[in-house]
């Protein structure tokens, strides 16, 4: 087969066949830009007329992956599907199954989405709908660091990522979970901060309702403030443990942070070794203006659901560009948007792979389900087969989340139930179904065109979709040169390019 490079011009792209690099590169009339898929890919740059260097092509540039770990998988329908193993889901060697599978495909991190409560929603509507509720399996069963902290001792490389909430708990408490996981795993810790969007949890924690928006975010902000300064205040080196001299630490390494603020008072020092990562990865998922404003003065990994390449490239940019007026550089900060693949040989595979697990979601389950994600909607009151009313009531939930929905259903002109039927896989994600070179061809893209720097993949039903990802999808992006065929360094900042923090409250040396 003739090589192939694409020409890029004023009024458009030519593919030329055969080529003579020496010919071309000598040419004043263009740039041009090799074919990824060519070996000679990153092997040489874009040249301006006078034959200088103007830009890199990126072909060193490669994504990370990360995954979603849900029971039987994200898909609602997923613990009905055939090869779905939904009675292990209080077994470790399940999870510990699923977790090296990932590992294998050199994947980036587990991610273990959590909430402090069973089910989702008032509590006026988990009694109306508790039927409903019987239909789905629930989204976790088992404490995340407990689980994660079993996982660290099965696994070498992989990241181990959970969340944990800022309105329903404590700066010291998660400081000391998170620095104990990160440093059981090796420097493999990731924190995902969230504000709680589930009013269910409000309900567990003494309150008949959510703390408002605004007042999370500001929470959550001087939260993390106290979480970073407890993980500083045991400095590297503080524990000298000498015999012979009978001297354990060094008074000068370790600081009374003797924080008081709005929201907390806390004196220090943790009493847990500053995390071998200087602070465990930080994770954020919300896209609401505070949500944005939040990650881009303290996230490191953001998840969002962007369903097109023009919201992807939109929500990057944004997110980016708010972060010099905090010191920070756009590289310090990877977006992976969420996305559901369906993969197989053939296209025709691959989609009935989708519709197989869409029908196994009861339509009841369908409207619950597409009503909390919409902000607790009575739904009923609606056609199921006609549009989303115009006017819909404001959210109690996550925002984003509800435009991305109301959006999805706008612009697909979605029915009410062709519209649960679309998300009830991916919760306002996007869903993707194909070969491994479609897939490929996808996250190419848009990693490319700066509309992400990687995905968190999203396994329909487990544990298939894990396996089938690994043996399809991860060979066609290391071919392109797009992801790594081994790990690099020893923690999860390594992996994700992450610089280790320096200490906040260390006296200048």
């Amino acid at each position: 087969m003739p090589r192939r490079l694409a020409v890029r011009i004023a009024s458009g792209t030519l593919s030329l066949t055969p080529i003579n690099l020496s010919t071309l590169l000598n040419c004043n009339q263009y740039s041009f830009v090799a074919d990824r898929s060519d070996p000679l890919y990153g092997n040489w740059c874009q040249t301006d007329i006078k034959g200088q260097e103007i830009a890199k092509m990126g072909a060193d540039k490669q994504m990370n992956l990360g995954f979603l770990f849900q029971i039987s998988g994200v898909h609602y329908g997923g613990w009905r599907y055939p090869s779905a193993q939904p009675k292990r889901a209080a077994d470790i060697r399940y999870y510990a199954e699923v977790v090296r599978t990932a590992e294998r495909g050199k994947l980036d991190f587990c991610f273990l989405a959590d909430s402090i409560a069973a089910y989702e929603g008032s509590a006026e509507k988990q009694d109306r709908s508790k039927e409903a509720l019987m239909a789905a399996e629930p989204k976790r069963l088992l404490e995340p660091f407990t689980l994660l902290a079993a996982l660290a001792m099965v696994t070498e490389h992989i990241g181990l990522v959970t969340t944990a909430t800022t309105t329903y708990n404590e700066p010291y408490t998660i400081a000391r979970l998170f620095a104990s996981l990160d440093h059981i795993s090796n420097g493999r810790a990731g924190w995902n901060v969230v504000t709680s969007a589930n009013l269910a949890e409000a309900h567990n924690f003494g309150r008949d309702s959510h703390v408002e928006h605004g007042d999370r975010y500001a929470r959550a902000e001087e939260f993390i403030d106290v979480v970073f300064k407890l993980w500083d205040s045991i400095e590297d080196g503080a524990y000298i443990r000498d015999k012979l001299a009978g001297q354990y630490g060094l008074s000068d390494k370790i600081h009374f942070i003797n924080h008081v603020g709005e929201h907390f008072k806390v004196r220090g020092p943790l009493n847990v070794p500053r995390p071998p990562q200087g602070h465990p990865v930080i994770v954020q998922a919300g896209s609401s203006q505070p949500g944005k404003e939040l990650a881009a003065r303290t996230a490191e990994v953001v998840f969002t659901a962007q369903q097109t390449l023009a919201d992807g490239k939109a929500f990057y940019s944004d997110v980016k560009g708010r972060m010099a007026k905090y010191g920070r550089s756009s590289d310090s900060l990877k977006i992976l948007p969420g996305v559901v693949v369906y993969v197989a040989e053939t296209e025709s595979e691959a989609k009935a792979k989708y519709e197989t697990v869409s029908n196994l979601v009861p339509p009841d389950f369908g409207l619950f389900m597409l009503s909390d994600l919409l902000g607790e909607i009575d739904l009923k009151q609606f056609d199921i087969d006609g549009p989303l009313p115009e006017d819909l009531p404001e959210a109690k939930g996550s925002q984003s989340r509800r435009d991305v929905i109301i959006n999805l259903a706008r612009r697909e002109n979605l029915t009410i139930r062709q519209l649960y039927q679309h998300i009830s896989g991916a919760s306002g994600h996007r869903s993707l179904w194909g070969t491994p070179k479609q897939i490929a061809d996808q996250f190419e893209q848009w990693v490319y065109e700066g509309a992400a720097d990687g995905f968190n993949i999203l396994p329909p039903y487990l544990p298939e979709s894990m396996t089938d990802f690994v043996n399809f999808v991860v060979p066609e992006l290391q071919r392109r040169g797009l992801f790594r065929t081994e790990y690099e360094g020893s923690t999860l900042r390594d992996r994700l390019g992450l610089a280790r923090p320096k200490n906040s409250v260390a006296k200048p040396s």
